[in-house]
Formats: structure tokens, C-alpha cells, sequence
């Protein structure tokens, strides 16, 4: 999921063109870019859209970002949206475990009461300083997060921390890998507000990559182009992780536990890496 890319659930003309884009994956959003007076029409429009046959048969990743779960339209958005075709639930405002716990039981009611038999996964927005502090927790609380995903807006403008230093940017990125690292969840980033500077939100992405995030955010159909960049594989990675898994079955098959790849010792964190950055280019062996 190297791209993902919000698609307004109040804008319906945009769905499929954002289905036929490059994106990886697709939020549809009900929260931020939807009025208060236009949340039962996104709803509807998305739902409808989401059962079509092309949406059914897309190799997209489907990801439906939620109103707040102590909203009044949480409730209507799981009942409308827990159905079969939606990957992930994006849950924003959360900020402790039990209000992720509380919120995954309505989900569960939701797909029961749909029908639903394949369990769809949480991604956990962390826009707070409270959710960052307590992310590894939240992401432990349930089963069902697949992962965590940073807000930087909400997490610094009403702090007054500027959101352009890229220190205070490395910070919070950091702390959010961390904390996803702990719970064995994948961290995502969030989005680059200014959808016209091309090299601020490369210089982003590329620093969420080095990191270990799986992708990025985008707001803007001219953005996911540069974060399929960013989060690409480099053909000499793969090569290298390619000869780590290989070394790692010769060692397994001779009964050695130690071996080094081009110099290196190679231990249990190197290998799994490998393995990772191998299934993630959809090459093997992994």
C-alpha cells in the first residue's frame, strides 16, 4: 500500500476516476471532507458505489474513513459501510483503548448484522498528543488493527507546532513507528497538505520510508504518483534481501543458525526485513 488516496464521499463523480487511477488504495471519506448537512447522501453515494461490480472487481485496497465514533453518524456509517468489498475501517479521534475497543464491538454488531463473515480490519488514526502517547496500547487493545496512521494536522495546529519543520515531522514519525513496531502493526503516514509542492512531499514520504512506514497519504491525484515513487523498492535492496532469504534456507538446510551475507552477520531482525521488502515488491522466494 505504497499510495492511498482520499476520495471525498460527498463528490461522487470522482469515484471512478480515483478506481481507474494508480492509487494502491482508497479512502473513501465521510469525515473532514463531508458537511454536516451532506453526511446521509456521502454515505449512501459511497455504499452504492462500493457494491457495483467494478468496485467489487478492482485490485484496490478499500478503506472507508469513518465520522468520529462518538459522533452522531458513526453508527449509520458502520451499518452502511460494513459490507463485503470494504478492506479497512479508518477510525479517527480515537485516543485510548477502551474507545477502540467500544468502537470495534459496533463494527462487529455492524457486520453481523449484514451478514458480513469476513472480519474487515481497523487502520487507527493517531491525531492527538493523548493517542500518541498511548498508540502502542491502542494498537494492542483488539485483534482487528491492522495499523496505525499519523494526523499531523490535528496533532500539531492546535499546538502551535510547525508543521513545515521537518524535526518536528521526524518526531512524530518516529514516535508513531515506534509505538507500531511494539504492537506488530504496520505504521502509514498521513497526508502532505499542499498538493502542489511535489519535492516537500517527496522529501516526506521519502523520510516516512526510511523510517519503515508502508506508504503515504494522498490528497490530491497528482501525489500518488510520487508516493509509488518514494515507497518503490530499489531494485539493489530487493537484490540484497534476495540473497539474505537465499543464505538463510541454505544455512536452515546444512543446520547452521548463524551465516553473514556480503560481510554481514545475519540475525533474526535482518531476515525478517528481508522477507518483508521481498513480499512487498511481490518477488520472490520470501
Amino acid at each position: 500500500m505504497r499510495s492511498k488516496l482520499f476520495v471525498p464521499g460527498a463528490r461522487p463523480e470522482l469515484f471512478p476516476k480515483a478506481l481507474a487511477g494508480e492509487a494502491d488504495a482508497l479512502s473513501f471519506d465521510l469525515e473532514d471532507s463531508v458537511p454536516e448537512s451532506g453526511k446521509d447522501q456521502a454515505r449512501a453515494q459511497v455504499a452504492g458505489f462500493l457494491r457495483e461490480r467494478a468496485a467489487q472487481a478492482a485490485a484496490k485496497l478499500v478503506i472507508v474513513r469513518t465520522n468520529a465514533p462518538d459522533s452522531a453518524h458513526f453508527a449509520a456509517d458502520l451499518a452502511a459501510l460494513a459490507i463485503p468489498g470494504v478492506d479497512l475501517v479508518n477510525l479517527p479521534k480515537i485516543e485510548s483503548e477502551d474507545a477502540l475497543r467500544t468502537a470495534v464491538a459496533q463494527l462487529e454488531r455492524a457486520e453481523a448484522a449484514n451478514g458480513i463473515d469476513r472480519p474487515i480490519q481497523v487502520l487507527v488514526n493517531i491525531e492527538t498528543p493523548r493517542a500518541l502517547r498511548r498508540a502502542a496500547r491502542i494498537a494492542r487493545a483488539h485483534p482487528r488493527v491492522a495499523g496505525l496512521q499519523l494526523g499531523l494536522g490535528d496533532l500539531f495546529e492546535p499546538y502551535g507546532i510547525a508543521r513545515h519543520e521537518r524535526a518536528n515531522v521526524h518526531a512524530a514519525l518516529f514516535a508513531l513507528r515506534m509505538a507500531a513496531a511494539e504492537a506488530g502493526v504496520f505504521a502509514y503516514d498521513g497526508a502532505y497538505p499542499d498538493f502542489r509542492d511535489d519535492e516537500g512531499f517527496l522529501e516526506e514520504a521519502r523520510m516516512a520510508r526510511r523510517l519503515g512506514f508502508a506508504g503515504k497519504s494522498c490528497i490530491h491525484p497528482r501525489q500518488v504518483a510520487l508516493a509509488n515513487e518514494a515507497f518503490r523498492p530499489d531494485p539493489d535492496e530487493i537484490e540484497a534481501a534476495r540473497r539474505v532469504v537465499e543464505a538463510a534456507r541454505a544455512a536452515e538446510a546444512e543446520g547452521r543458525g548463524a551465516f553473514a551475507v556480503d560481510g554481514r552477520m545475519v540475525d533474526a531482525p535482518f531476515l525478517k526485513r528481508a522477507r518483508a521488502l521481498l513480499a512487498a515488491a511481490g518477488t520472490g522466494p520470501a
